[in-house]
């Protein structure tokens, strides 16, 4: 496939499937507990949420949103495959269909997929590493990834680029079905938290709105926490 083609060998011995278990689980471990600040610029308005999120191996998930008053209390939950949302203004639990999957949440740049990470690269698409040299003065790999057939994924290409010393992630570039660029994740501000190096900001942006954002920054991370799974239920999602 075009593609897949590569000049450089390079590439040869490379484990893009570690590459992409390492994106995919980066603010993960077997558990985490964190808040964040999120930042949505459209060419409307502009707004700033602060959030917290609890994670548990790659089946449990919870983000509830804690400030502003006028969202404070709404939560997405994910438990395995499945996923809710609770809206407290009306008090109801809303079950979000796979079809909502790439829908943004909270108005945001980012997916209902993006925030709870339904899908996972390294089994919903075949991947080959396209890229290894120098880039932006840093030493870089790049995973080129293509859905499986029967993926549940709303993308037709995804292109993740890495640090080639440690696998830290530096953009994602998104594709439509028709291999048009639709939007770019990058990644900035890497730190320790907690005893783990992470990009401690993320930006999501439209290609077809170039001036627009989602910013994510996380202010405080735990790895590896005691976590009862009880959080992870509607009766939580509730509170």
């Amino acid at each position: 496939m075009a593609l897949f083609l590569i000049a450089p060998a390079r590439a040869a011995g490379i484990d893009a499937q570690k590459i992409l278990d390492k994106v995919d689980d980066l603010y993960r471990g077997s558990s985490s507990q964190g808040v964040l600040t999120m930042t949505i610029k459209t060419q409307h308005w502009e707004r700033e949420l602060k959030l917290e999120e609890w994670s548990k191996g790659k089946e449990k998930s919870l983000i509830r949103i804690l400030s502003p008053k006028k969202e404070k209390g709404t939560a997405t939950l994910k438990d395995g495959k499945e996923l809710w949302n609770y809206l407290p203004k009306v008090n109801r639990v809303i079950k979000l269909p796979g079809s909502m999957m790439g829908d943004s949440w909270m108005g945001s740049h980012f997916t209902n997929d993006d925030l709870v990470k339904e899908s996972r690269m390294a089994e919903d698409y075949t991947f080959k590493v396209t890229f290894s040299g120098k880039r932006g003065g840093q030493e870089i790999i790049e995973v080129t990834c293509l859905p499986n057939a029967d993926a549940a994924v709303v993308w037709g290409k995804v292109v993740v680029a890495v640090r080639a010393s440690d696998f830290i992630p530096t953009d994602i570039l998104y594709y439509d079905e028709k291999m048009k660029l639709a939007r770019t994740l990058s990644f900035d501000k890497i730190k320790d938290m907690d005893g783990r190096t992470i990009p401690t900001r993320m930006k999501m942006t439209p290609q077809d709105k170039p001036k627009e954002y989602t910013m994510v920054e996380y202010n405080e991370i735990d790895f590896d926490v005691k976590l009862d799974d009880k959080i992870f239920s509607i009766r939580n999602l509730k509170k």
